[in-house]
């Protein structure tokens, strides 16, 4: 047998053994899963004849860097439970795609002393390549192994789980799951990487977008701050976790959670309208961008709202309007066009109009139909005194785009679900996965898109979305969080359907597996309790806004 240069070879044989047996011992580390039959596996997985396997490294493979990602955070929660087991601690998402580590008790606090003990046992571990293994167990069983290695809050989540097995991984005397498939043993997990950051620490791993290696760290000081009011907020009124998600839906009900969480939105549209409001110099032009399926179009609409009943005269405009003809696009080699490109735009015809606009003077602003590819006349605009622009789209945010305008006349936003919410301690929710979730629900329900077209699409979607988006975000004056910690348990009926649809040949069944393995564990709740003008709605319908 002979590993081709795409790592797919066949296996014809019909002795079972496991895929990492067939890997050369140089080539060993190598490899992080493989797919059998397009199916992903663990390395561990036993085969026999005729299969057709592909080998992953982490290199320009998401599936293996997040294998290699959540084992690594296995082998990072058996030191610290080893090592530090009276302080309980927290795995989030952090800036720069980091993981943050700190103790759930605030009034402890690591020193560099402690995490470089940390980072001497994970090398250790490491280096001893112990095994790590998949066990199978009953509820029971795992319930007794939790509450004897103090894991109360898996033991929460425990409550909600419908299968009566349970998956563990056991490497030693240790026994915990992060819900995915593991690399064989500690040896695959060279490359990681601690930098503290009080009370706790960032975990670094190789990237999948940077050749399998880890990257240089990016402070980004707004979301960073951005994240820990969230997850401030989440833990103070209990939404951190699936289980506290569920004990408010119990507690309270329906009706009064989903009031709960919408008086949150509320409460930042009212503190964003009174800091437009009260700006030192006039603000002219508010500037919205952010990701896919943040809820922009509701946002901006709640917005406009907000400001009227402050006495302010705001108009909404669209900066897709702004989009060239498509005979004046430059072609990509393939001879596509690259629509999310700024370059894509007319930037000087929307900078010079938004400073007409802000001058008081009246202007025809175009109207890009995207059916024909052409751009016709518009609406004729002009600022009352107390007028001002609110425009919405990818690029708002970027400084061409609004380069005629000071920056004492404008205000950029930029808007996101920022959730803070984990399955359990050690196993946060990819922000990432709840925008999909929505995305979606909300194509299926407007666009006649099947949860396997979505899926296939996102990709291109994250692309550009790192090339023109989140570049931005750190030149906002405000980050406006959208998240709404019952959507899950609302988009559970929706979403849920959807996924199990996608057959498991589909290239499309990975991800949707990783949806489904936190999305299950909501507890339902009714949409009938929802406002008509909540930012859910730009998704599920029912909106009262037109636009949406």
């Amino acid at each position: 047998m002979t590993v081709l240069e795409n790592y797919t070879f066949e296996y014809e044989e019909t002795k079972p053994v496991t895929i990492e047996s067939l890997i050369p011992e140089k080539n060993r580390f190598d490899f992080v899963c493989a797919t059998v039959n397009g199916r992903l596996r663990e390395l561990t997985f036993k085969i026999k004849g005729p299969v057709s396997i592909r080998l992953l490294p982490i290199r320009n493979n998401t599936e293996a860097q997040n294998i290699y990602k959540n084992s690594l955070t296995y082998v990072l929660a058996k030191v610290l439970h080893e090592t530090f087991p009276d302080i309980p601690m927290k795995f989030v998402n952090d800036v720069s795609r980091s993981v943050y580590i700190f103790p759930t008790d605030e009034k402890v606090m690591l020193d560099q002393t402690q995490i470089r003990k940390i980072y001497l046992a994970m090398k250790e571990v490491i280096s001893e390549d112990l095994p790590i293994e998949r066990l199978t167990l009953s509820k029971k069983e795992a319930a007794e192994l939790y509450k004897k290695q103090g894991f109360v809050d898996k033991l929460d989540i425990l409550r909600y789980r419908k299968e009566e097995d349970v998956h563990l991984y056991r490497c030693g005397d240790y026994v915990d799951y992060f819900y995915s498939k593991m690399v064989p043993s500690t040896g695959y997990l060279t490359k990681f990487n601690l930098l503290g950051r009080a009370p706790g620490f960032l975990l670094q791993f190789p990237r999948a977008d940077f050749e399998g290696e880890i990257p240089p760290f990016v402070p980004e000081p707004v979301y960073q701050e951005t994240l820990e009011r969230a997850r401030r907020q989440a833990s103070r009124v209990g939404f951190d976790t699936i289980a506290r998600v569920n004990d408010l839906v119990e507690r309270y009900g329906s009706n009064d959670f989903i009031e709960l969480c919408e008086s949150m939105i509320s409460n930042q549209l009212a503190d964003l309208g009174a800091r437009i409001a009260h700006a030192e110099s006039p603000i002219k032009l508010i500037c919205i961008a952010g990701p896919s399926s943040s809820s922009k179009t509701t946002f901006a609409n709640r917005l406009r709202l907000e400001l009227m009943s402050l006495g302010l005269s705001p108009i909404r405009i669209s900066g897709d309007d702004y989009y060239k003809e498509k005979k004046d696009l430059v072609p990509l080699p393939d001879g596509s066009y690259d629509l999310e490109s700024i370059d894509a735009l007319d930037v000087d015809l929307f900078n010079n109009q938004m400073l007409a606009l802000s001058q008081g003077k009246e202007v025809c602003i175009p109207h890009y139909n995207f059916q024909t590819g052409h751009r016709e006349e518009g609406r004729k605009l002009k600022l009352d005194p107390n007028g001002l622009l609110i425009v919405e789209g990818i690029h708002a945010l970027n400084e061409r785009m609004t380069s005629n305008i000071p920056t004492r006349n404008k205000f950029k936003i930029f808007i996101a679900p920022q959730a803070q919410i984990s399955i359990d301690n050690h196993s946060p929710i990819s922000i990432t996965d709840l925008r999909l979730i929505r995305r979606i629900v909300r194509d299926y329900n407007f666009r006649g898109a099947s949860a396997e077209e979505t899926i296939s699409m996102w990709p291109s979607v994250r692309r550009g979305e790192f090339n023109w988006i989140y570049a931005t975000q750190e030149e906002a004056d405000y980050v406006f969080n959208s998240f709404m910690p019952y959507e899950c348990s609302v988009m559970k009926k929706y979403a849920l359907p959807l996924l199990e649809k996608i057959s498991k040949n589909s290239e499309a069944f990975l991800t949707c597996r990783s949806l489904l393995q936190f999305l299950k564990y909501f507890t339902d709740i009714d949409e009938r309790d929802i406002p008509c003008n909540s930012l859910i709605r730009e998704f599920i319908g029912g909106s009262c806004f037109k636009d949406v």
